[in-house]
């Protein structure tokens, strides 16, 4: 901004804000001294300073001596640095905003003739750039090459572009960090279009590691620094400044002239933000300006192709050629996809096809008769992948006596548990074995002459279920003793609860019995230990016996299951020590008969 002031004012302002001598006493050493300090702030050769304080100073300057001045302080100050650009910024935008409003048909008028050739320019390129686009994607659409490539995008699991690109790419600069040499600190990160970008932060902290680490692991110079790095098909260069580091990431083989790029670049940058370099606190947004020099490092360069001219004949010819091979392979197909599902159906047991033709809408007709038991000729129009809706077919349910159903329908008559297999001989003999419970076993003696194609049943290699159940309880039976407290017919402490877990396996026992037609006897049978006369202690173990009969009677227990006996002391079992005979005999214990009904 530009501030014009009276004579008095000006004077004061020349002589304050400069410090211009006031007092002529002075020494001449000073005003030199004075003279260059005015000189370093404000950017002015001293010979150029005094010309303009003889200006300023002359009460007698008109405003066209001004006018004279201000261009050549303006040009001066501009050489020097940007601040006065910044300053009149505002100024300038109020004042194109003031003239909008004011009459924007004046504006208008001024900018057209550089709007109106830059928009042509504009759309002339957008279409020249899609016509070439155009081209490039016919080319690689149409090309025999082409094919390779979607054939290696399909083996790969790539995207047909990105083959392409990696085909057709000789290098591209894919992201650019500035570093700042002295913290390792990000100060600008660029991506190139269509690229993941990773994380600016984290890949300059590990560019600045790996330098750290070689200098402090091997013997290197003390001005060399890291310069490239190589992973795959990534290079990485580094150039560098006394203040900054220039990192670029290039997917291919760059050129040796992008290495004089990265160069002038970091050069550049160096040169023009010096000083906010050597001023680095942490703040990256006064190197907004290094932008326009690091784009000048994204390139990229793909292969060029020789072009090919092909004539509108051999197009058409190719067209007419793909379409009826097109066709040709379409109706082979569904050809062979027709007579494989005939052959299917010719090969299935339960199925026999009487007709099978195709009628002039296109479609398939399919005439025969098919058991319940085989194969739905839905699912096999499905393994021949024709479509269904073109099948019509017309069954007639029949029972098929082919051997390679039978055993499926003697399982669907009879429905075996998993533990039985059933197998078929030569002679239509139906045999059954392994384990099985035996109100299956006596359903399926009679239910086994209602199966079409077996001639004879056989079960002798099947057991009951129920037997191994049978013996299983036996033993728990047997292994469970009663005891009681010497003398009496009182039960020990924690034996009552023994007697009712008891109960609950005669129970089953009786069941199980009754459903293999045995006859079950259950011996209670009470002891003593040699405590006291015979007589006596045969009593008592009776009592006993006859204790555990009553508590079954009452839990509702047929009394023919059941017999009690006392046998005194003549059955003892015998332990380590007197005192663990006495206890140990003081009991009641249980025997178990099994026994064919009569049939």
């Amino acid at each position: 901004m530009v501030v014009i002031m009276g004579d008095n004012s000006r004077n004061q302002l020349t002589q304050k804000s400069l410090n211009l001598p006031i007092s002529q006493t002075e020494n001449t050493t000073a005003n030199q001294e004075l003279d260059e300090l005015r000189s370093l702030l404000l950017g002015i050769e001293p010979r150029q300073l005094n010309q303009l304080y003889e200006r300023l100073n002359n009460p007698q300057i008109h405003a066209e001596d001004i006018g004279n001045l201000l261009p050549e302080a303006v040009q001066l100050q501009t050489q020097k640095d940007r601040q006065l650009v910044e300053a009149i910024t505002t100024t300038v935008e109020e004042a194109i905003k003031f003239s909008i409003q004011k009459d924007e048909k004046t504006l208008s008028e001024v900018i057209f003739p550089i709007l109106a050739p830059a928009t042509r320019k504009a759309i002339n390129a957008a279409l020249e750039q899609m016509i070439q686009s155009l081209n490039q994607t016919l080319e690689h659409s149409l090309s025999p090459q082409s094919w390779r490539w979607r054939l290696e995008a399909k083996r790969t699991g790539k995207t047909f572009a990105e083959v392409v690109m990696l085909r057709t790419l000789v290098y591209r600069v894919e992201q650019l960090f500035l570093i700042h040499k002295q913290t390792g600190l990000l100060l600008q990160h660029l991506v190139a279009p269509q690229v993941s970008a990773q994380d600016g932060d984290i890949v300059s902290a590990m560019l600045t590691a790996i330098e750290d680490f070689v200098k402090d692991s091997f013997a290197v110079g003390k001005g060399d620094g890291l310069q490239s790095l190589q992973f795959g098909e990534l290079t990485i260069w580094v150039e560098e400044s006394p203040s900054a580091l220039l990192a670029g990431v290039i997917r291919g083989i760059p050129p040796q002239e992008l290495r004089l790029a990265f160069q002038n670049a970091i050069a550049k940058i160096q040169l023009n933000l010096a000083q906010q370099l050597d001023d680095f606190q942490g703040e990256t947004a006064p190197f907004a300006a290094a932008q326009p020099y690091l784009e000048d490092c994204l390139g990229v360069q793909y292969q060029k192709s020789a072009s090919k001219k092909y004539t509108y004949a051999w197009s058409l010819f190719g067209i007419v050629a793909i379409a009826l091979g097109i066709w040709a392979v379409f109706a082979i197909q569904e050809q062979r996809k027709w007579h494989k599902y005939l052959a299917q159906l010719n090969s299935e047991p339960g199925i026999v096809v009487i007709k099978a033709e195709r009628k002039s809408n296109g479609k398939y007709l399919v005439v025969g008769m098919r058991d319940p038991l085989a194969k739905n000729p839905q699912e096999l129009i499905k393994q021949a992948s024709l479509p269904p809706e073109k099948v019509i077919g017309q069954w007639q349910s029949y029972i098929s006596l082919d051997p390679q159903l039978t055993p499926k329908r003697a399982t669907e008559y009879l429905i075996p548990p998993k533990t039985t297999s059933l197998e078929i001989d030569d002679n239509g003999t139906l045999k059954a074995s392994g384990v099985a419970p035996q109100k299956w076993i006596v359903r399926s003696r009679k239910l086994w002459r209602f199966i079409p194609g077996i001639n004879k049943y056989q079960d002798r290699n099947l057991t009951p279920s129920e037997l191994t159940q049978l013996n299983t309880y036996k033993q728990q039976i047997e292994g469970n003793n009663l005891f009681f407290l010497a003398g009496k017919t009182k039960f020990a402490p924690g034996e009552s609860k023994k007697l009712m877990d008891l109960a609950l396996v005669i129970k089953k026992i009786v069941q199980v019995s009754q459903d293999l037609n045995q006859n079950i006897t259950i011996q209670i049978v009470g002891h003593t230990n040699t405590i006291g006369t015979e007589k006596s202690n045969k009593i008592l173990s009776q009592a006993r016996a006859q204790k555990i009969l009553s508590y079954f009677q009452k839990q509702g227990f047929k009394k023919s299951i059941f017999t009690a006996v006392g046998v005194g002391s003549s059955q003892r079992l015998l332990t380590r020590s007197k005192k663990e005979n006495r206890i140990s005999n003081r009991r009641v214990s249980f025997r178990v008969f099994l026994k064919d009904k009569l049939k």
